[in-house]
């Protein structure tokens, strides 16, 4: 039986150098929600501290730039164990976005046959959570969404498209994303949203953040 949140222990941190000026500071490898909630936690700790430059949260972990000058990475990196090891306060849920999608992706039919599911169960399937965004990156607008559902996890494809229309809805692994601009890319695209992602006139300019939730659901072409 799980532990309830209050009495499950703090994760073991780990630390990495990253060069000469940051350091890598590990919660866990798995995807995982409450880990991404340290980490993002951790990171806006770091933040309040003068000798740190940047912190950047990821999946599980944080990218900690800071300066030479004020600190060195024995002292940060006991400085950013004390902090893992605090209970972060009781995060507010991030922003819920809910995104339609026209399921009628190039993609589809195939991997409803390779999953041994009709087309019909993946679009349940995949609109049934409500997705964490893990982090930002790869092209401006990307989120990394997950956890995916188990009964929809594959591989990445064998041989990746040159280009990707932009709003094509994807998964991979145990994640899945939208495209917010035509791009290269290996995912399974299952559907479509109109949506934009990345707007370069905005302030911030991306839709998502690191920590809100995203929930696709069935639109009509």
């Amino acid at each position: 039986m799980p532990l309830p949140p209050s009495t499950r222990p703090a994760p073991r941190v780990r630390i990495h150098p990253l060069g000469d000026t940051a350091l890598l500071a590990e919660l866990g490898t798995r995807l995982d929600t409450a880990l991404n909630t340290r980490a993002i936690a951790l990171a806006a700790a770091l933040k309040k501290r003068r000798d740190v430059r940047q912190a950047v949260a990821g999946y599980t972990g944080v990218t900690v730039h800071f300066d030479p000058d004020q600190t060195t990475p024995d002292v940060l990196g006991a400085a950013i164990k004390r902090l893992a090891a605090k209970r972060p306060p009781m995060a507010e849920p991030g922003r819920l976005h809910r995104i339609p999608v026209v399921y009628e992706g190039p993609d589809l039919e195939e991997v409803a046959a390779r999953l041994k599911l009709s087309p019909q169960r993946i679009v349940e399937l995949h609109s049934r959570p409500i997705y964490r965004v893990f982090l930002v990156g790869f092209v401006p607008g990307w989120a990394y969404l997950g956890p995916l559902p188990e009964e929809l996890e594959l591989p990445r494809r064998h041989v990746p498209r040159t280009q990707v229309p932009a709003g094509s809805v994807a998964i991979a692994g145990r994640q899945t994303g939208i495209y917010p601009l035509p791009t290269p890319g290996g995912w399974h695209l299952i559907g479509r949203t109109s949506v934009k992602l990345f707007l370069p006139d905005s302030d911030p300019p991306c839709l998502f953040r690191a920590g809100d939730r995203v929930k696709f659901f069935a639109a009509k072409s």
